[in-house]
């Protein structure tokens, strides 16, 4: 249960049992379990969605996506947003290697990273707003809860080497072998898969959890959603050849950079 513990601890606000040790090994299976924790992340934000959709509050979307995003800031502490305005901040410096990493490292946060983080949270608050619109705001939000956190075993790859010797980036480096990365997507494909034939409504009694998706856009979801990685990993091999290596506010800058990018992949074909 190590690798589940430290996966939940680390991505999450949930109080878990402490893993009774942690190793390359334990780290690697960690982060091939990520897409779990954006699962239990989607439980915790998409199901409430979806019931207070249903109960008919007279809650427009905008304020519903205030709660879900204020809710996902609470859930995992905000590290990946912390994550997100210190690689800004690293990268906007324009400096490079151990002179960019100390940028990242001070306890404030500078114009870059103001900048990028409300912006991103802009970016976020009008997509899902537009999903919910569109009637399908909780799968969306499933879908891209999952995949944002399967952008983290491809970041733990061989091509991706530590920044610092210390730190949780350090200890998560190049531990997902291939076979780890191979089984840690399945589980991501295999999670938004359930999810677009839940939201088609192929499963009794879910009526009305997605009523604006249909055959057509179920497929594209599928064909579109895998895209969200990109701009994530993209971002990380930019980091790396500026930093010498990633870091733990890079993993948590992808993070967010490939949630947002997934929830417009999804709304591009509806």
């Amino acid at each position: 249960m190590n690798p589940l513990w430290l996966m939940l601890g680390t991505l999450t606000a949930i109080r878990v049992p402490a893993p009774d040790h942690v190793d390359r090994g334990v780290a690697g299976r960690a982060m091939a379990l990520a897409p779990l924790g954006g699962l239990v992340l989607a439980v915790l934000t998409a199901v409430p969605l979806v019931v207070v959709t249903r109960l008919d509050l007279h809650l427009t979307a905008f304020p519903l996506t205030v709660l879900v995003l204020g809710a996902l800031a609470l859930l995992t502490r905000g590290m990946h947003l912390d994550g997100l305005a210190d690689t800004a901040d690293g990268l906007g410096s324009g400096r490079r290697d151990e002179a960019a990493l100390q940028v990242m490292k001070q306890s404030d946060i500078g114009p870059f990273g103001v900048a990028t983080v409300v912006l991103v949270l802009l970016l976020q608050a009008a997509l899902l707003t537009q999903a919910i619109g569109y009637g399908v705001g909780a799968p969306v939000l499933l879908i891209a809860l999952v995949v944002s956190r399967g952008v983290l075993p491809l970041l733990c790859t061989g091509p991706f080497p530590g920044a610092r010797p210390d730190g949780l980036g350090a200890t998560v480096a190049r531990s997902v072998t291939g076979g780890l990365l191979a089984g840690s997507l399945a589980l991501c494909a295999g999670l938004v898969v359930v999810t677009v034939l839940l939201a088609a409504n192929w499963s009794a009694g879910l009526d009305g959890w997605a009523s604006g998706l249909d055959f057509d856009d179920a497929v594209q979801l599928l064909v579109m959603a895998p895209l969200g990685l990109v701009p994530g990993v993209l971002l990380a091999v930019r980091a790396r050849n500026r930093f010498g290596g990633v870091t733990g506010d890079v993993h948590g800058a992808a993070v967010e950079v490939t949630f947002t990018a997934t929830l417009l992949a999804c709304l591009l074909p509806l």
